[in-house]
């Protein structure tokens, strides 16, 4: 019986409302019995700008705020309090939130951006997925280039021993910047955890001839063997039995769906996969308009918003209570900017710069890092928030607290050194040797020695034979040197790449031999 016959015939389970296909006993078997020794992360992305002021209220700053933001501001009154901070609460709506704060779970980062914030929807989210400066353009994202370290060979050999199981996975979206390294996506996007490949049957039918068509349905069957090898890992882990939380909410169209995305995350982690990073995210925080009822500001489209955020969040968070995965997973919250202090004729807020940022788990040092925002006294509809924290150092802070990376590894994930800051509790980082078989895990084709380098360094390459590429490019993407681009022979042979005339800082050498491909990060120094 093959595998999707085996499918079709077993029974089914509901994940998050979701159906599933149930898998083998062994499978499932095994994912339960992972030694869950990594840790997680959880990203919610907010898409469209959410408006912070409204959010974490300074109410320390009313009197001001009650003039610029007439057609917007939250009554005094009905601002949710914060245990142990006076002058600052939350938008009514977050209570789910608000309790958090209360048990110890949550952090805020206040007036999180960038030097010469840029308002576009498009590129300002560019910018906080790959971790680029206001100028420059980034062809890889900051997660991806963090799993690129610590899973160097990614995506050769792999799934593997090490690790079967996705390194990321986008739920409820397709993968984007944030996930990618130089042309490769670190993880695996799904909708639902169901499989859809190869339905019919018949992807494996057609023979491969020896043309270009031929070598293009081998590429295709190479990613579709692969991406399916997940597909049933996924879905045995959806089908453990995992007790979920009865609090997420179901009041709108985006609380359902922020909540179908959580609930599968919550049951990937609890069903043993080893994935490192999970983003999901909700859309419609672009609130130029109606961002609030006319009559009772506390209602409204954005209300609607941060109460279907702060519910799921309290919801996923007590999913990782019952589960007893608690300590194992830290979430993070972002949006690609904050809106202008001043309210609008329209009942909403126009695109801002800075934003606050949240991070909740039981590992996070609890409280608000930074102050209330100052409202300047000569405020127009022009004026932004002084920015107080670069977003870069929250990932720093991720990086160095949470996935314990050294602060050469950090400066070369984030491309800069960035001051990290104290929002999480580093201990318990993972031991050397995990962190080696990481590393190890895959099948190593491409090397450079010596690294870091100051003008010269050589490349070491596998290549199977045939159509064989071997690229350097810059940090913005651009290539700067075209290595070799021929066909070979099967062998391991070496080359010396001559940098000299190039700017200290980092490389990528790309290695690609059909549907084989590497990528290895190469650091320039000055000698």
């Amino acid at each position: 019986m093959n595998r999707r016959n085996f499918i079709r015939t077993a029974g089914t389970v509901t994940v998050g409302g979701l159906a599933v296909r149930g898998m083998s006993s062994p499978l499932l078997s095994a994912l339960n019995n992972t030694v869950a020794e990594d840790r997680v992360l959880v990203i919610i992305q907010l898409f469209g700008g959410n408006d912070g002021l409204n959010t974490v209220i300074p109410t320390s700053a009313y009197g001001q705020l009650s003039t610029l933001r007439s057609q917007v501001l939250i009554p005094q009154g009905q601002v949710l309090p914060l245990s142990g901070l006076t002058g600052t609460g939350f938008h009514p709506a977050m209570t789910g939130m608000q309790t958090l704060w209360n048990e110890g779970k949550l952090a805020i980062v206040q007036g999180v951006g960038y030097p010469n914030p840029n308002f576009s929807h498009f590129r300002a989210t560019d910018i906080y997925e790959t971790g680029a400066d206001h100028d420059q353009i980034l062809y890889s994202g900051w997660v991806g280039r963090y799993l690129n370290y610590e899973y160097p060979n990614y995506p050769v050999g792999y799934p593997n021993e090490t690790m079967p199981h996705p390194l990321a996975i986008r739920v409820g979206g397709g993968i984007g910047g944030g996930l990618q390294n130089m042309g490769v996506n670190m993880g695996v996007s799904i909708n639902n955890t169901n499989d859809p490949l190869n339905l019919t049957g018949n992807l494996y039918v057609d023979p491969v001839t020896a043309d270009c068509k031929g070598a293009k349905l081998a590429e295709v069957r190479t990613i579709q063997r692969q991406t399916d090898l997940y597909g049933n890992v996924i879905e045995a882990a959806a089908s453990a039995t995992c007790a979920h939380s009865p609090l997420y909410p179901t009041f709108s169209t985006e609380a359902n769906r922020l909540a179908q995305a959580l609930k599968v995350v919550a049951q990937l982690i609890c069903g043993g996969l080893k994935t490192k990073i999970y983003w999901v995210s909700i859309g419609g925080f672009d609130t130029h308009a109606s961002q609030v009822n006319p009559g009772d500001h506390t209602i409204g489209t954005h209300a609607n918003l941060l109460r279907a955020v702060s519910d799921n969040i309290r919801a996923f968070q007590h999913d990782m209570q019952l589960m007893g995965l608690q300590d194992r997973v830290l979430g993070m919250t972002f949006s690609e900017f904050g809106r202008r202090i001043t309210s609008n004729a329209s009942y909403g807020t126009d695109h801002g710069s800075t934003q606050p940022m949240f991070l909740f788990g039981t590992q996070v040092l609890p409280g608000m890092l930074g102050t209330n925002p100052v409202i300047p006294a000569n405020t127009t509809s022009a004026t932004n928030l002084a920015m107080q924290y670069d977003f870069r150092s929250v990932y720093a802070s991720v990086l160095r607290d949470w996935f314990c990376l050294p602060q050469s590894a950090i400066d070369s994930v984030l491309l800069e050194n960035y001051q990290a800051l104290n929002l999480i509790n580093g201990a318990g980082c993972l031991s050397t040797d995990i962190r080696e078989a990481n590393q190890a895990a895959g099948v190593e084709l491409l090397h450079a020695y010596p690294n870091p380098f100051v003008e010269r360094t050589t490349l070491e390459y596998t290549t199977l034979g045939g159509p064989t590429m071997l690229q350097v490019f810059n940090e913005q993407g651009q290539l700067v040197r075209l290595v070799l681009n021929k066909v070979m022979a099967p062998g391991t042979y070496k080359v010396d790449v001559d940098l000299g005339d190039m700017q200290s800082g980092v490389y990528y050498a790309r290695l690609q031999n059909g549907t084989d491909q590497q990528v290895r990060n190469l650091l320039k120094v000055r000698g």
